[in-house]
């Protein structure tokens, strides 16, 4: 499967995405990730992963990730260069995530045969992470 962990970061497609985020000015490219799921029945697992992964980024830039490590290194510096997310774009990253995580995605398929209870704990505390960062929820 290409993942060592549930957390956002930790498969070879989410890890691979995050280079783009090394050249990138602007949320475009998290918006790109995100949108490619939302809606969209028979979700290969790839596109959830970094689906999933862009949702992250979305959490750290309201300040509240939950995956901080080597593999989120080039976050904090996309971060800093593009600003806050707007309440728009937290949006699309709670849809992007229950899309992600939803019967007609590849990756869920594949998550309950491995420990599924770490990949939905995972997803469950970054949905509460942007959750806490629409207006009105903080």
């Amino acid at each position: 499967m290409g993942t060592w962990s549930g957390q956002p970061f930790r498969s070879d497609s989410a890890s691979d995405w995050a280079y783009d985020l090394a050249d990138a000015s602007d949320w475009s490219v998290v918006r790109d990730a995100l949108t490619e799921v939302i809606g969209q029945t028979d979700i290969d697992a790839d596109d959830a992963a970094i689906a999933i992964a862009a949702a992250e980024v979305v959490a750290h830039g309201l300040d509240r990730p939950t995956q901080t490590d080597a593999y989120t290194e080039s976050v904090g510096s996309f971060v800093q260069r593009v600003g806050r997310p707007d309440a728009e774009l937290v949006a699309f990253a709670l849809d992007a995530l229950a899309a992600a995580g939803s019967a007609e995605s590849e990756l869920t398929e594949l998550w309950q045969d491995e420990d599924p209870d770490e990949w939905l704990s995972a997803n469950a505390a970054l949905k509460q992470a942007l959750d806490a960062g629409l207006p009105g929820h903080g």
